[in-house]
């Protein structure tokens, strides 16, 4: 993490704590937050809303203490793929789904992208990057990309996307497979595709959803992967490595509105 992603002040919260025992599965950890009022609080890590209403929490529980590198890597190898066959950083028009609370547009605007638009379906990522992040984003959409807004949608639509970003969102049900495709289809041919994704979640044993999606894009030539690299992304709370594989791919063509059918 560069020094512009620094966490901000935790004016509140006086202690975190993880778990000393059991084995949790990566989206049942949580940990113990105590306030300077002596209130505590269970949290799990995938109750982003909690998160990101607390300011400073996300970054010191997910960067500081597990060392995520995600934003960085995913950012750099768009980066090295922009480099390698254009277009250049500075004319990528990024669409952030899953924004969060800016932490990866801010990445990426440290690299070059000076045009990025958010999407989350969780108000309080809006809020967060609004509080923290200020001017990163042209526009930031709380919606539900299955269902978005006619307007919105139209306006994504037409938006001139060469760009689509997704950063620690995919895998576990926090961005559904038509969601991501919808996302997708908003972004020109030729565009660049750039994403991470648990291993195990692109292995021959796992059939989740986003799983086929990725897989039957690949071998239908709907999208053709460039980069790719399997990288620790960040720390369990018991200390061991989680890995991921980040990809940064080119778009070859929409995918399908069949498809759509076999993502519900």
């Amino acid at each position: 993490m560069n020094d512009s992603t620094r966490a901000p002040a935790l004016a509140e919260v006086q202690d975190l704590r993880f778990p000393t025992d059991g084995r949790l599965d990566q989206d049942e950890e949580w940990c113990l937050v105590r306030f300077d009022n002596g209130e505590r609080r269970r949290i799990r890590f995938h109750d982003y809303n909690e998160i990101y209403s607390i300011p400073g929490l996300y970054e010191t529980l997910f960067y500081e203490k597990l060392r995520c590198k995600s934003p960085s890597t995913v950012a750099a190898l768009l980066e090295v793929e922009a480099a390698h066959a254009g277009p250049p950083m500075k004319d990528l028009v990024t669409l952030d789904v899953g924004a969060g609370n800016g932490m990866v547009a801010e990445e990426l605007r440290g690299r070059g992208v000076e045009t990025l638009v958010g999407v989350d379906i969780i108000p309080e990522a809006a809020e967060a990057a609004h509080r923290d992040r200020p001017n990163l984003y042209e526009a930031y959409h709380v919606i539900d990309l299955i269902d978005p807004p006619a307007e919105i949608d139209r306006s994504l639509s037409r938006r001139g996307f060469n760009c689509l970003v997704t950063v620690a969102a995919l895998g576990f049900g926090d961005i559904p497979p038509a969601a991501f495709a919808r996302a997708y289809n908003y972004v020109a041919d030729r565009g660049l595709i750039a994403f991470n994704i648990r291993d195990k979640f692109l292995s021959g044993e796992d059939d989740s959803g986003f799983s086929r999606l990725i897989r039957r894009s690949i071998e239908s030539k709907i999208l053709d992967i460039a980069q790719q690299n399997r990288y620790c992304h960040r720390y369990s709370t018991r200390g061991e490595r989680l890995h991921y594989i980040a990809m940064v791919g080119r778009k070859r063509a929409d995918i399908p509105k069949e498809w759509f059918d076999d993502m519900q």
